[in-house]
């Protein structure tokens, strides 16, 4: 199914997995918040971040596992699935944090929210043509896990530059 992908595949795949290691030195940029408005913030922001260097990096791994074909679409669909309901999830918290005195800036529902359950919905049309056996299903699936890597480094970016020089202090989108 993915003859010739092993090392695109293997390049997402550990980009992702040392995005993620990275992203808990984000993590520690937090000790300076007040603990409700942290947990508050990871949930909104910075799991929503996780999951996409999740989901690279797992459905890499599913890739270049000599696993059966449809058992790796389908839990690619599942990791496909959960990203989308995260992606629900944080559209809503930020929808919550506009009603706020410094609401949040008008990228995050598009960045953190619209734009990957776009490329989750895009991963399941992919699946969908993994199972039908369509020859456009294997790079329609590594471009929509390419573009969803690139938009968590985006966001773990966009979460970085604004809390440093923040240091605890800010609205409730910091951490």
């Amino acid at each position: 199914m993915f003859q010739g992908w092993d090392n695109y595949f293997m390049l997402v795949g550990a980009a992702s997995g040392g995005l993620i290691g990275l992203l808990f030195v984000v993590v520690t940029l937090t000790a300076n918040f007040e603990r409700e408005r942290a947990m508050r913030g990871s949930a909104i922001y910075l799991t929503p971040t996780m999951i996409q260097f999740a989901l690279a990096l797992t459905t890499s791994a599913i890739v270049v596992a000599p696993l059966a074909g449809p058992l790796a679409a389908s839990l690619i669909a599942g990791g496909g699935a959960v990203g989308l309901g995260y992606a629900v999830r944080t559209a809503i918290g930020i929808l919550g944090l506009s009603k706020a005195a410094d609401p949040p800036h008008w990228s995050d529902l598009w960045c953190y929210a619209a734009l990957p359950a776009a490329a989750y919905l895009g991963l399941e049309a992919a699946v969908a043509g993994l199972f039908a056996h369509a020859p456009w299903a294997p790079g329609a699936l590594a471009a929509l896990l390419l573009a969803a890597l690139l938009l968590a480094i985006r966001n773990a970016w966009d979460l970085i530059t604004w809390m440093a020089p923040r240091g605890g202090r800010g609205n409730p989108r910091s951490l």
